[in-house]
């Protein structure tokens, strides 16, 4: 990306923004960040999703390849969430962002906060 070139619709900036504009789809990659994990103990590791929502994001994630999903046989049958080599290629920007969250958070809050009770 160079500074004189617009965002066009096919941009890949735009397409990596995308990627990280939902709010789901950071957290969901940042708690598969160990190895594999099945649906239920990811939605204990994420606080505040719920199944639906949790289902649709791994979906998403899938469809980008960031997300590999891998169906077991037997009784009952099992299936479990990992991150492909493109999903890990994205925790370093996601963990730089968490940092930069944790550093600025309580300006961004005031500014909110000012914003709100000038308005």
């Amino acid at each position: 990306m160079t500074v004189d070139q617009p965002f066009l619709a096919d941009c890949r900036a735009r397409l990596a923004f995308d990627l990280l504009a939902n709010t789901w789809n950071a957290v969901v990659l940042w708690a598969l960040r160990h190895g594999p994990v099945r649906h239920g103990e990811l939605r204990d590791r994420i606080g505040g999703i719920s199944q639906k929502v949790l289902t649709e994001t791994l979906r998403r994630l899938e469809f980008n390849g960031l997300v590999a999903r891998q169906a077991y046989g037997g009784a009952p049958p099992r299936v479990e969430y990992e991150l492909t080599a493109l999903g890990r290629s994205l925790l370093g920007p996601i963990e730089a962002f968490g940092a930069w969250a944790f550093e600025h958070g309580d300006e961004v809050m005031a500014a909110q906060d000012r914003y709100t009770r000038d308005s």
